[in-house]
């Protein structure tokens, strides 16, 4: 199943995308895709539903974010050991945790808005684990019971910010725009083996990223029951689980960073595309 919502900025209603690719509003069985909505006997409510009587979403409706108001945002660093290598350290042991601001969520196809003071904006497409139930000191093999589905997220990242100005990641992770999500939510029954995606970025026409989830170092299940032991993670949290190599810092000789005025897509097997346009702000 796949999971929209839809509308303006802070105005977005749920929706689903029926088996012809029709937009459906979900608005009279569910109020907004965020914590016990997700849950496993919400998803299966919404399943169950007869798709072909719900009303129809008026075409070009802006999409926003799939998950509204994600108690937290936790991202995994260097968890592609080609990425790790391209920054020119190893791959780290244990998953590196940073956390990036909720407030920096997006819409799928909304604008990228470069900060002001920005030298090093760059891209990161992402596999983006939503959580559905209350998960603590669980194990890998329950992991997955404790997911509600997959989205894709670019976790955009002023590099000077990040690695320049002291402190942690956080300054340059959370800046507004910097996290969109989407297009869809497709619930994990949908998904056969979230270790076999593609996953790649495209910047005005050319191709710079493009990988595979098999290559990540720390897989999803044992990446969401490592979080467990030291936070509870709770449904509509959402985990972004690393970055293969082909951002804009990896380039050599000369790095290549993003400016106003440029495109940017990113997409991953069977998850969708986001199509977000460049902007100073």
């Amino acid at each position: 199943m796949k999971l929209i919502r839809y509308g303006q900025p802070g105005e977005e209603r749920p929706g689903l995308i029926d088996a012809e690719g029709v937009w459906r509003d979900l608005s009279d069985h569910v109020t907004d895709l965020t914590g016990e909505a997700l849950s496993p006997d919400a998803l299966a409510h919404l399943g169950a539903l007869e798709t072909s009587k719900l009303p129809l979403v008026p075409q070009g409706t802006r999409l926003g974010p799939p998950v509204s108001d994600p108690g937290k945002i936790v991202c995994i660093g260097l968890n592609y050991a080609d990425h790790a290598a391209e920054t020119g350290r190893p791959a780290p042991d244990e998953p590196m945790i940073f956390l990036k601001a909720t407030s920096a969520l997006s819409g799928p196809n909304d604008e990228i808005r470069i900060p002001r003071t920005s030298e090093k904006t760059d891209w990161e497409v992402e596999l983006a684990v939503v959580i559905g139930t209350h998960a603590k000191y669980i194990t890998d093999a329950q992991a997955m019971d404790h997911i509600a589905g997959f989205t894709v997220m670019n976790d955009v990242s002023e590099r000077a910010f990040q690695n320049e100005r002291g402190g942690q990641f956080t300054k340059g992770k959370s800046c507004d725009s910097f996290a969109p999500l989407g297009p869809w939510l497709v619930t994990k029954d949908d998904i056969t083996d979230p270790q076999n995606l593609r996953l790649w970025t495209e910047v005005d026409g050319t191709m710079r990223q493009d990988g595979t989830t098999a290559d990540m170092v720390h897989p999803v299940a044992k990446t969401v029951a490592y979080l467990s032991q030291f936070m509870a993670l709770h449904p509509g949290d959402i985990i972004a689980t690393g970055t293969p190599a082909g951002v804009g810092a990896g380039i050599r000789p000369d790095p290549v960073f993003l400016k106003p005025g440029q495109t940017v897509r990113i997409g991953i097997d069977g998850l969708g595309e986001q199509r977000c346009e460049t902007v100073p702000d």
